[in-house]
């Protein structure tokens, strides 16, 4: 079990937790965080499907998971989603949150606002809205009829990954998701139609801490920004 995950769910005070790491690690912890990483990126065996290990070579290492100090005034165990920085906060006690990088929605297809999360699916369909197919018109060879009309079952070619969250406004699905991806070099940049992408290891993570109605904060370009790194799980 990762840092950040004994910290959430022990109930370890988090600035404890976090005031035991050297704010500049050496040389020699700075390859014990590697390893960390390779363990925490490493592949997952036991799902409903396997998901890949990461090349972590092919990632930015920014937007690996990590926990950061965190002043932005928000409850503990809402999600604050920061498009322009492309990472996503799951805040927790004491003044830290758990930083995950994301791939966010191109020019365009950028959103922000208030909303939560009302339901979450493990190895999701996948319902594209027919404004993608309109763009898309090749999407439709890929799709099929299942029981909620025509899209793509869920498995490791379905480009929601291993988890969703789904994203709804009042009693209007917004059709965002936070979701996880088998294309995990695009995390770090803009890639989506709207949602939020996460590496599939960071996405099963998320959703493990994320109850039904969890508040979702998704900040616009002037909204104040106060998170900042504390130290690598």
């Amino acid at each position: 079990m990762d840092l950040n995950r004994r910290a959430f769910v022990l109930g370890v005070p988090a600035a404890a937790v976090c005031s035991s790491l050297p704010a500049a690690p050496s040389l020699a912890q700075q390859l014990g965080a590697r390893s960390s990483y390779r363990a925490v990126y490493a592949p997952i065996e036991n799902d409903l499907y396997p998901v890949p290990g990461i090349d972590l070579s092919r990632i930015n290492p920014n937007y690996l998971r990590r926990v950061v100090a965190y002043d932005r005034d928000e409850e503990p165990g809402t999600i604050v989603i920061d498009p322009q920085s492309r990472y996503l906060y799951l805040v927790l006690r004491d003044g830290v949150a758990v930083r995950y990088g994301v791939g966010v929605g191109r020019a365009g297809f950028g959103w922000s606002g208030t909303a939560v999360i009302k339901d979450k699916q493990e190895w999701p369909d996948w319902y594209p809205p027919k404004e993608m197919f309109g763009r898309q018109p090749e999407l439709m060879r890929q799709m099929g009829d299942l029981p909620g009309g025509h899209g793509m079952p869920g498995g490791p070619g379905n480009p929601l990954g291993a988890r969703a969250m789904y994203l709804w406004q009042g009693n209007k699905d917004t059709l965002y998701r936070i979701h996880g991806t088998f294309e995990p070099w695009t995390i770090g940049t803009n890639v989506s139609s709207g949602c939020i992408r996460m590496i599939n290891q960071d996405a099963i993570d998320l959703y493990n801490h994320t109850p039904l109605g969890t508040k979702v904060v998704v900040l616009g370009s002037g909204s104040r920004r106060g998170p900042h790194t504390a130290q690598a799980t």
